[in-house]
């Protein structure tokens, strides 16, 4: 997956709370098993009408953000289904980063194993970044995980928490498959040697 370094983009404020996995991609989007392709869906009943055209009032349908890379909401971000393809959809859509002051357990850990960063902040916090990204494409703001600071368009900075691993493996951009691939060596050595003493057990080839 693409690293995660310093982020500097647009933020879109979606000032909602228990924002569940099927209004971020609706399950009858869920036919595929590839992560590209599902950004076009993503909050699908809050961003078309009935009708399929665009609804005027959704954020991400507005200037400048339909381009938005950072999204603030409220508490309790991804709660319900644990489907995977939630985090997709944001990262097709252009996600990389997601602020709120709770997150749904499962949503928090896929974000992470997808390349997006959710950072946990208190709801005040959150209102007055969303007052920045109501500024508009002027004011961005900078997601600095080195650091771990969210940077205002002021200069003013917000300190994050952030686990160190899953920080490390975001700086790296490396995913469970990247993380597995790390040890390919020593996985091949041990694979060779199992395979000379138990050859009827089928051997693991990484390729």
């Amino acid at each position: 997956m693409d690293k995660f370094t310093v982020l500097t983009g647009i933020a879109a404020a979606l000032p909602e709370e228990n924002i569940d996995t099927d209004k971020i991609i609706p399950a009858r989007f869920l036919k595929t098993t590839k992560r590209s392709g599902l950004g076009v869906n993503a909050f699908d009943s809050m961003r078309y009408r009935a009708d399929g055209s665009e609804n005027p009032d959704f954020v991400l349908n507005q200037e400048p953000y339909r381009k938005a890379q950072i999204l603030i909401t409220f508490d309790n971000l991804g709660c319900g289904s644990s489907r995977e393809h939630a985090p997709w959809a944001l990262l097709d859509f252009g996600i990389r980063c997601v602020i709120a002051p709770s997150f749904a357990d499962i949503f928090h850990n896929n974000c992470f194993k997808n390349g997006i960063l959710p950072i946990v902040l208190p709801r005040p916090v959150c209102e007055q970044l969303m007052a920045d990204a109501r500024m508009g494409g002027n004011a961005r703001l900078t997601i600095d995980l080195p650091r771990q600071v969210v940077i205002r368009p002021d200069g003013s900075e917000v300190p994050f928490e952030v686990d160190p691993l899953r920080k490390k493996l975001l700086l790296e951009g490396l995913d469970d498959i990247g993380q597995t691939l790390q040890h390919e060596k020593a996985i091949e050595t041990f694979e060779t040697e199992r395979a000379q003493a138990q050859p009827w057990i089928p051997r693991i080839v990484l390729d």
